[in-house]
Formats: structure tokens, sequence, C-alpha cells
């Protein structure tokens, strides 16, 4: 978090952000909403990791991205590309295994 204060600082980003927002005051409630809602994901994510692992938020987060491109062609009429459509179904496939053969139980 300081270097990246310091690094506005040094390439005088801070001022540019500092100016625009001046210049579009509505836009603070914005930046301030977003900070909150990044703040409360990330809450989220840190609590599933403590809760349940990595690996099952890591799962979570790729079923949530999954279900977001099928969202975006479905609803907003998005294509995918042959290539693109390969990639989604081979996750949609590793979902699929490691819900049935994720949870089996190893015998020694």
């Amino acid at each position: 978090s300081s270097g990246i204060n310091a690094e506005y600082g040094v390439t005088g980003e801070i001022w540019h952000a500092s100016n625009f927002c001046l210049k579009n005051q509505t836009i603070i409630p914005e930046i301030i909403t977003f900070g909150f809602a990044s703040a409360l994901g990330q809450n989220f994510i840190f609590i599933t990791v403590s809760e349940f692992g990595p690996l099952m938020c890591s799962i979570m987060t790729t079923t949530r991205k999954f279900f977001t491109i099928l969202g975006s062609v479905v609803l907003f009429g998005n294509t995918l590309m042959t290539r693109q459509w390969i990639g989604t179904m081979i996750v949609f496939s590793g979902l699929i295994m490691d819900n049935i053969f994720g949870k089996t139980i190893k015998r020694a």
C-alpha cells in the first residue's frame, strides 16, 4: 500500500487523480462506494479461505467466473470464439469432475 502511494507521488499520478476528482466531484461517492465494496469482497475471500481453505475458495471463484461468462453470452448476446467455448467447456468439465471425484475418500 505504501509502495503504491509512493509511486503516485513519484509519477505525479496523484495530482492527475486529485484534479480529476475536483473537476468531477460527482465521482467521489462512486469511488468511496467502490472502495467499500472492494473491502467487503476481500473480507468474504478472507473468510472463505479461513473457514474452507484455499482450494474451496479457488473452486468458488472459478465457478463464479464460469457463470459470469455464460451470463454474458446468454443475457447480453456476447459471442465466444470456438477456442473460448473449448476453454469454457474444459473449465466446466473440471468443475464437474471435481464434484464427482474430488470428494471420494481414499482407502488405504
